[in-house]
C-alpha cells in the first residue's frame, strides 16, 4: 500500500511538473492543462460567435487606428504563429479583449477615455498581454481542478465540445467565487499591466500615456473595495506602473533581458508536455 501511494504521488508530481509553463517577461510559473492547440480551437469558435452577434465597424478612421496600433504591437509580440486580427465593435462598454491566437476586439466605448494613439496602445497592449501569458488557459485549468473536470483532450477546430467551450467562455469572463477566483484575476490583471508596458516600450509608445489612460478610466467611478474586485484599484494600478517605468528608466537593459525571442518564445509560453 505504501509503495502504491508513493507511486501515485510520484506520478502526480510528474504530471504537475509536465503541465508547468512560464509567462513571458515576468517568467512566472503557471499550471496549465490545456495545450495551445486546444486553446486556439476554443478561442476561434468564441471569437466567431462574438463577431457574429456584434456590429463590426470597418473602413473608418478609428477602425484603421485600431488595426494600425494593433499590428505595431503584434510585431514586437513575436508570435508568428498567431493570426492577428483587430476589430472595432460598436458597444458603449469601456472594454476590449484578446482571445487566443491574437483575436483582438476593441469596443467603441473605450474611445471616450483613450484620448490618443498611445492610450489606445495601452488598452491593446494590456489585452494582448493576457493572450501572450495564456491567462485564459490558466484560469480554465484552475476551473477544471475546481469543478473536477478532466483534462480537455484533443479538441480540433469545428469539433463540438460544449462542456469545454462553456468553461472557456466562463473563464474569460468574471471570476465566480470571492477568495478563490477573484484574487487570481487581480494577479493576472497586474501581470497584464506589466507585460503591456513592456510591449508598449518595444513598440515605441509613450509609457506616461498609460498612466493618463488608467487615470481617465477611474474618473467619475466609485471603485469597490479592492479585495472584492477582479481588477486592482486604479491607485494600485497606477502606482505599480509608475514603479515599473522608473525601473526601466534606471535599467535600460531590463527590457531586452525580459523580451522573448523567436527561439525561446514557445518555452516561455509553455506547451502541454504530457
Amino acid at each position: 500500500m505504501k509503495l502504491q501511494k508513493t507511486f501515485l504521488f510520484s506520478l502526480t508530481t510528474l504530471f504537475i511538473v509536465g503541465c508547468t509553463a512560464k509567462t513571458p517577461y515576468t517568467n512566472r510559473s503557471q499550471m496549465i492543462f490545456v495545450s495551445q492547440k486546444e486553446e486556439l480551437a476554443l478561442g476561434e469558435k468564441s471569437y466567431k460567435d462574438a463577431l457574429s452577434t456584434s456590429k463590426v465597424i470597418v473602413g473608418t478612421k478609428d477602425a484603421n487606428r485600431i488595426n494600425n496600433i494593433g499590428q505595431r504591437i503584434a510585431k514586437v509580440a513575436n508570435r508568428d504563429d498567431f493570426n492577428w486580427e483587430f476589430n472595432l465593435v460598436e458597444n458603449d462598454s469601456q472594454n476590449a479583449f484578446c482571445l487566443p491566437g491574437g483575436k483582438v476586439v476593441v469596443y467603441t466605448g473605450i474611445l471616450k477615455v483613450a484620448k490618443n494613439d498611445d492610450q489606445l496602445a495601452t488598452v491593446i497592449s494590456h489585452e494582448i498581454a493576457h493572450a501572450l501569458a495564456r491567462h485564459g488557459a490558466e484560469r480554465m485549468s484552475a476551473s477544471m481542478v475546481q469543478q473536477g473536470i478532466g483534462v480537455v483532450g484533443n479538441i480540433a477546430l469545428g469539433v463540438t465540445a460544449p462542456q469545454y467551450q462553456n468553461l472557456f467562455n466562463q473563464t474569460y469572463g468574471i471570476g465566480s467565487q470571492v477568495g478563490v477566483m477573484l484574487p487570481y484575476g487581480r494577479m493576472q490583471e497586474s501581470e497584464a499591466d506589466e507585460i503591456g508596458i513592456y510591449l508598449m516600450a518595444q513598440a515605441g509608445y509613450d509609457l506616461n500615456e498609460a498612466l493618463k489612460f488608467w487615470d481617465n478610466m477611474s474618473q467619475g467611478k466609485n471603485e469597490t473595495i479592492e479585495f472584492f474586485s477582479t481588477h486592482p484599484s486604479s491607485t494600485t494600478r497606477i502606482n505599480d506602473i509608475k514603479a515599473l517605468i522608473l525601473k526601466m528608466k534606471n535599467n535600460p537593459t531590463m527590457l531586452q533581458k525580459s523580451s522573448p525571442t523567436k527561439e525561446n518564445v514557445n518555452n516561455l509560453l509553455g506547451e502541454k508536455l504530457y
